[in-house]
């Protein structure tokens, strides 16, 4: 089925709006002397249940190689942002959780992501809108998003 022009400003208004924050969220990062896959590794490993995140939770949790994943970890470790520790579970493994240091860094960046998502809700929400008819009309696979 055919989209109408509607439903293309919809999803443009809403790919333009992620874009926005996106860069954004690279200058927020860039600013504070770290990556944005670092800034996400952070804020996975800080979010993941039950506190001890492995290697392998963090490439799959970023959809990252194990090797690419362990580098992150590395430049982490090297700036001082986060630390590994034997797994308490597995001594095959290693467990991950940031450093003080990392830790408020991560708070500063992530107030001032959640500031810059904010500033994009009218738009993000107004594209939702205009897409939540595609919904009723059988249209919402990924294959028409």
């Amino acid at each position: 089925m055919a989209l109408d022009p509607d439903r293309f400003q919809a999803l443009a208004g809403f790919r333009h709006a992620l874009r926005r924050f996106l860069a954004a969220s690279e200058a927020i990062s860039k600013a504070a002397g770290v990556t944005q896959q670092q800034y996400q590794a952070m804020l996975a490993i800080s979010a993941w249940p039950g506190g001890s995140m492995s290697i392998k939770d963090l490439a799959e949790e970023l959809l990252l190689t194990h090797h690419a994943a362990v580098q992150l970890v590395d430049r982490l470790a090297k700036a001082d942002l986060a630390q590994r520790s034997p797994s308490t579970v597995d001594r095959r493994s290693v467990e991950l959780a940031l450093t003080p240091g990392g830790q408020a860094l991560l708070e500063r960046l992530a107030t001032l992501h959640l500031e810059e998502m904010l500033k994009r809700k009218p738009a993000l929400t107004a594209s939702l809108r205009r897409l939540r008819p595609m919904e009723s009309d059988g249209e919402s696979g990924p294959e028409t998003l």
